[in-house]
Formats: C-alpha cells, sequence, structure tokens
C-alpha cells in the first residue's frame, strides 16, 4: 500500500513540475524573469522551512 502512495505522490509532484516548466516557458522574457525570480525565492523559503524542522526534529530525539 505505500508503494501506491509513493507512485501517486511521485505522479503529482513531476506533474506539478511539468506544468510549472511549461508555464515558464510559454510567458514573455520579462514575465518569466520575474517568474523565475519568485520560484527561487520560495524553494529557497522551503529550504529553510525543511532544515529547520530536521534540526527540530534531531533536537527532539537526542534530548528527550
Amino acid at each position: 500500500m505505500a508503494k501506491i502512495g509513493n507512485t501517486i505522490a511521485t505522479l503529482l509532484v513531476g506533474a506539478a513540475a511539468g506544468i510549472a516548466v511549461g508555464y515558464i516557458l510559454a510567458t514573455d522574457k520579462e514575465t518569466r524573469k520575474e517568474d523565475l525570480e519568485k520560484l527561487k525565492n520560495g524553494l529557497s523559503n522551503l529550504k529553510d522551512k525543511f532544515s529547520n524542522k530536521a534540526q527540530d526534529v534531531e533536537d527532539q530525539i537526542y534530548h528527550s
């Protein structure tokens, strides 16, 4: 059952990435630059959140 969940999650992530790439390529150069900058900032924020969560979990495990 877990394999099905992983497969569905992978398909959804792939579809979202495909939609994002298609949208970016379909827009004009000016809009594309703005959207790519927003995407970079958003990914950076997500990266920071996940690294903070990982650190919190590690702290909880070792300091419980």
